[in-house]
């Protein structure tokens, strides 16, 4: 969350608030189903669809185009990450199937996207506060060793980002996608078998 959070405020004069209030009411759409029902879905299902996901950004344009900058897309990007990172924890690879394909300048993507994952990483603590509330002190800890090392990431992170082109960002993003998704399905995959 703090990585994501100190990428959005680094960015933030990039964000697209239009988008990302429809992807904040998909997030709150997915809580509150999340919170009426008490459905708990399988780690290992969740790996390997979150695994497969990727594949989306494969597929040829006319075939399928997801498109953040769509509000109906939008919404159910929000709805995908509200409801993956308040039930498990993970929707970046999902998320990012939504922007590779916008006609977004890169900045805004980052920043739009960073900001829908900090407000889902939120509505997850909100969602479990009682045991974000309890943390053992060594997890507190840890949390605060790790904070400044996720700040100084995404700084670096932002600087390699201005010197980037639109078109080198959307190809490091497809192959960064992909590989991030193998580790879930891989995951997945053990747990299974």
């Amino acid at each position: 969350m703090v990585s994501n959070g100190s990428r959005a405020w680094f960015s933030r004069a990039y964000i697209d608030w239009k988008i990302l209030s429809i992807l904040c009411s998909g997030v709150a759409v997915s809580a509150l189903i999340l919170f009426l029902t008490s459905y708990t879905p399988s780690l290992i299902v969740v790996l390997i669809g979150v695994g497969l996901m990727p594949v989306l950004v494969w597929i040829p344009v006319n075939r399928l185009q997801l498109d953040a900058s769509r509000p109906s897309h939008a919404f159910l990007a929000g709805l995908l990450s509200g409801g993956m990172t308040i039930s498990v924890g993970v929707a970046g690879p999902t998320v990012d199937i939504f922007f590779i394909r916008t006609e977004m300048d890169r900045r805004k993507v980052i920043a739009t996207k960073a900001s829908i994952q900090t407000i889902s990483h939120l509505a997850k603590i909100a969602f479990y506060w009682d045991a974000a509330s309890n943390l053992p002190t060594v997890d507190m800890v840890a949390v605060l060793i790790a904070a400044p090392i996720a700040i100084l990431g995404a700084r670096a992170g932002n600087g390699i980002l201005q010197k980037m082109t639109d078109a080198n960002f959307r190809s490091w993003t497809r192959w960064v996608v992909t590989g991030v998704g193998a580790v879930y399905l891989t995951q997945g995959l053990l747990s299974f078998f």
